[in-house]
């Protein structure tokens, strides 16, 4: 059973060595600005930062955006995914500007507007928080940090920057956006949401910046952080760091979930770990949303299946 279970790492790791090497190329090209079913797209081309590499960011509008109004707001990881097909690596993307009109003209959430921030070719260490690989000893550090080394393409490159991605969102970003849309710039009208690695830095921003963010989707969230579940430290600083650094359930949301297959096939054990973590700290179903969704993989079709769920959760009226 362990070498099977190790067989399919193997297999994994290539696959996904494979893809982020398709995802990084494809990044470095000039994009379109997406089309959209609803609404419309503004673009911020290479937005400027002291923390990180400047990125595009893209902002989708609903129909009717009206700035006599206030709109509460969504930011989103791995943001030239998330609303045209036709642009992205794959030829996959999330669905966000169809599910969320059809949710708007039901009235059943929040006017919103959604931040789309690109993620760069240091998407991993971007994402993978930072204070739990600096929890490690320092063996298992340099064992992560040893990851694609030899292959000239470090998966983390020299170490996590994720708090620094998360300043660029916070005092950057998030201020930038509120100045020049018409926002609500409250927590309770703030969230955060990715899938994967994306699905961990929404994790870790709620819990640095609770007062920041009222609300977290984590879709497939990639607790083991590299591509094997054997003799893997990762997960367990994750989870350790999860328990004392949760927000408070009397003013915060929390969604996860995961499917069965491909990289999902990894995730239940730890999800109902972190599942049990929210249980102590008073998280119900009221605030928090855990699901698993037998038979999907780790895609975008996949995630914009189910994409309506996490958004009715965090935006509901």
């Amino acid at each position: 059973m362990n070498a099977l279970l190790a067989k399919q790492n193997i297999k994994t790791h290539r696959l996904i060595l494979i893809l982020t090497l398709v995802l990084i190329n494809n990044i470095s090209m000039a994009q379109a600005i997406p089309k959209v079913a609803c609404g419309s797209v503004k673009r911020m081309e290479s937005f400027p930062s002291q923390y990180v590499m400047p990125r595009n960011v893209d902002v989708w509008l609903p129909e009717g955006y009206n700035p006599s109004k206030k709109y509460a707001v969504l930011y989103m990881h791995d943001g030239q995914a998330l609303f045209d097909s036709t642009t992205t690596w794959n030829h996959q993307e999330w669905g966000m500007d169809e599910t969320l009109c059809k949710l708007m003209a039901k009235n059943q959430i929040k006017n919103c507007i959604v931040v789309a921030v690109w993620n760069t070719n240091l998407r991993h260490p971007e994402y993978f928080p930072e204070k739990p690989f600096y929890s490690m000893s320092k063996d298992d550090q340099q064992h992560i940090l040893n990851i694609g080394k030899d292959k000239g393409t470090p998966l983390i490159g020299n170490g996590p920057v994720s708090d620094n991605y998360l300043k660029f969102l916070v005092l950057e970003l998030k201020p930038y956006i509120d100045s020049h849309f018409s926002t609500k710039t409250d927590q309770q009208n703030t969230f955060i949401a990715g899938s994967s690695m994306g699905g961990l830095i929404s994790m870790y921003a709620i819990c640095e910046y609770p007062d920041i963010f009222g609300g977290a989707a984590c879709l497939s969230t990639h607790w083991p952080g590299i591509f094997t579940t054997e003799n893997n430290p990762i997960p367990a600083s994750f989870l350790n760091y999860l328990k004392t650094h949760l927000p408070s359930p009397k003013n915060h949301k929390l969604y996860f979930d995961y499917g069965s297959k491909t990289l999902d096939s990894m995730y239940k054990p730890y999800q109902l770990q972190a599942d049990e973590i929210l249980k102590t700290a008073g998280y119900n179903k009221k605030n928090w949303i855990s699901r698993e969704f037998p038979g999907e993989n780790h895609s975008e079709k996949a995630w914009n299946k189910r994409l309506d769920i996490p958004v009715l959760f965090l935006l509901r009226k």
